[in-house]
């Protein structure tokens, strides 16, 4: 990993085309060994969360080319390598988790990434209903230590059809509902570091099938 990080951060200084294409091979080899660390990754938390079982770690990377079709950075590549964990692979609409190394930024996340309207809206009717239940989730000891905080937009006031003095109100305003652990460099120099991460986005798993029971029913 930290060629990795060595890598990563050589192309934030040079990234272009041609010095990518003269470093192809070494990219190769690191996405290589960053798949197989994903594949235990995987495994490991396969145990505690059966519908990962047999989910191929390949399935899950996302590429390292930008999509710049709409961007005002014109820089082609991603200095970060990353994967979205679910049973569907990277594709995905439901809860999931997704891992993050970069030269800006090294995280976990758990959740549900920018629900459409009609998905947001039943989430936020199956948390309102099942409060008491959701806050015991995310109020847990482990939960509160590892994942205090929520990530993403929320809004100034009180969605459409909830009143501004909802008790509730904290929870209606999120327009995505995630949790972040915040990881350094020094977390990858641990060659039992995918097994430490799947442990530590395991602490999740409880909010994960609240929020895609919530999905499903």
């Amino acid at each position: 990993m930290s060629e990795l990080f060595g890598f990563l951060d050589a192309l934030a200084s040079n990234n272009n085309r041609e010095w990518f294409g003269e470093h192809k091979n070494e990219y190769q080899q690191l996405r290589d060994r960053w798949t197989a660390d994903m594949q235990r990754c995987i495994d490991t938390m396969a145990a505690a969360e059966p519908t990962l079982r047999g989910v191929d770690a390949r399935n899950c990377l996302y590429r390292i080319y930008r999509d710049t079709r709409f961007s005002n950075d014109k820089t082609p590549y991603k200095t970060h390598f990353s994967a979205l964990i679910s049973p569907t692979g990277r594709h995905c609409e439901r809860a999931c988790w997704y891992v993050h190394a970069g030269t800006g930024e090294c995280a976990l996340y758990g959740g549900v990434w920018q629900p459409q309207g009609p998905l947001l809206r039943k989430l936020r009717k199956a948390i309102v209903d099942n409060v008491e239940e959701f806050r015991e989730i995310i109020n847990a000891p482990a939960m509160q230590r590892l994942y205090p905080g929520w990530w993403g937009r929320q809004l100034k006031t009180a969605p459409q059809g909830y009143d501004k003095n909802h008790p509730d109100i904290d929870l209606l305003r999120l327009t995505e509902y995630g949790k972040a652990h915040a990881l350094t460099r020094r977390f990858f120099d641990d060659p039992k570091w995918p097994e430490k991460a799947a442990e530590l986005m395991l602490v999740l798993k409880p909010m994960i099938d609240f929020l895609n029971y919530s999905i499903d029913e």
